[in-house]
């Protein structure tokens, strides 16, 4: 069992991008998808005792044994969960990720929804395309609503001629317009947190600084030699724009957690896309903590495009008990600085860090509607 609120699997290798310009909130375009407004900002928020009373959904988890626990927490506070499939070679082979993705599917349809995804594997030979459709095309007839390329594309995955396989590599594009096709959402999750370029000294959360600091093959700062940050994310941008039909939904609020107002801007480019937050709160309250309001605008502004999610993993050989005690606390954790007015103290950076108090109505977007809305089942 792993629990994952605010860290990463073992990042791979390398990492692509060149920058946005960084626009302040005030200053930034109507955003697209009814972005929210002022408006509703006086609403009361919602107290801790609201908690499993309100409809909610965890936008980004790994269910990765066939076991009840999961789904038991996810019933008791009022959870649905879309647990995500990826070729990550520390979770179990995608045969049996999907596997259990059927399992629990089947056992709550109306509460486990699951991402499909595909494997690297033979990319580059003449029927690797028509081999990923035809895996994608069974998984959306068994329920998949989102299919998931992860961050091995650009920091792991090579061609034949040895070079790094980026998002924007022209031989990835039949897949992503079939993805569109199918009338699901592709999951992205391209490059690492802003932190891992940094030293160590210069990491903004905890848990950063202290998994870098424990694999520094991970640690890209120590890398040089491999793509920046920057080159990363302007390999996904240049991804997003030329599928503009695509419903792209940003893992890890798509590597922009660091800084609200450079995310805020990708939002304003892409209105196809949208992010989740999935094991990046503790970048949010440190900014929320130098400049309380602008984080809260943020969330207000961009109430439509935000996801809730939380990274949590349940693998093979977990003790259940502890896991749903662990779910649980991560989830009231995070209600606790979204939804209410609460101080809490959070070690990740080691401050105590006040709620944000969002209105209810936006609550109730980031929580629950706008997951609704991207993971929607295509029409038959």
């Amino acid at each position: 069992m792993r629990v994952a609120p605010q860290s990463h699997p073992a990042a791979l290798a390398a990492g692509l991008c060149a920058a946005l310009a960084c626009t302040a909130l005030a200053a930034a375009p109507q955003a697209a998808r009814s972005p929210g407004t002022a408006a509703g900002a006086q609403e009361a928020p919602y107290a801790m005792e609201d908690f499993t009373r309100v409809r909610k959904y965890d936008a980004h988890v790994h269910y990765n044994v066939a076991d009840p626990a999961f789904l038991d927490i996810a019933r008791e506070d009022g959870f649905e969960l879309m647990t995500i499939n990826v070729d990550y070679p520390d979770f179990p082979p995608l045969a049996k990720q999907r596997e259990v993705a059927l399992a629990e599917h089947g056992a709550d349809p109306a509460r486990v929804h699951w991402a499909a995804t595909f494997s690297m594997h033979g990319f580059g030979q003449p029927d690797w395309a028509r081999q990923v459709e035809t895996s994608l095309r069974e998984d959306v007839g068994r329920g998949a609503t989102a299919v998931k390329i992860w961050k091995n594309v650009g920091m792991v995955e090579k061609d034949a001629q040895g070079r790094l396989i980026m998002l924007d590599n022209p031989a990835l594009a039949p897949v992503a317009e079939y993805v569109r096709g199918l009338d699901v959402a592709l999951i992205g999750h391209q490059g690492e947190p802003h932190n891992c370029w940094l030293p160590l000294s210069q990491m903004t959360t905890e848990n950063d600084r202290e998994y870098f600091g424990h694999h520094p093959q991970y640690h890209m700062y120590l890398h040089p030699d491999q793509p920046s940050y920057d080159e990363q994310m302007a390999a996904r941008d240049r991804f997003v724009a030329a599928h503009p039909k695509l419903r792209f939904v940003g893992a890890h609020m798509a590597s922009l957690e660091y800084d609200v107002d450079r995310l805020a801007a990708f939002l304003d480019r892409f209105p196809n896309a949208s992010v989740d937050l999935a094991a990046r709160m503790g970048q949010v309250q440190y900014q929320s903590l130098r400049d309380y309001d602008k984080v809260r605008n943020f969330f207000i502004r961009y109430q439509d495009r935000l996801l809730y999610g939380t990274d949590l993993t349940y693998e093979p050989g977990g003790d259940p008990a502890e896991f749903k005690r662990s779910a649980d606390s991560v989830w009231r954790s995070d209600w606790q600085y979204l939804a209410t007015a609460d101080t809490q103290h959070v070690d990740t950076v080691k401050a105590d860090v006040p709620g944000l108090a969002l209105p209810r109505s936006v609550i109730d977007k980031i929580y629950y509607t706008n997951a609704v809305r991207e993971f929607t089942a295509p029409k038959r």
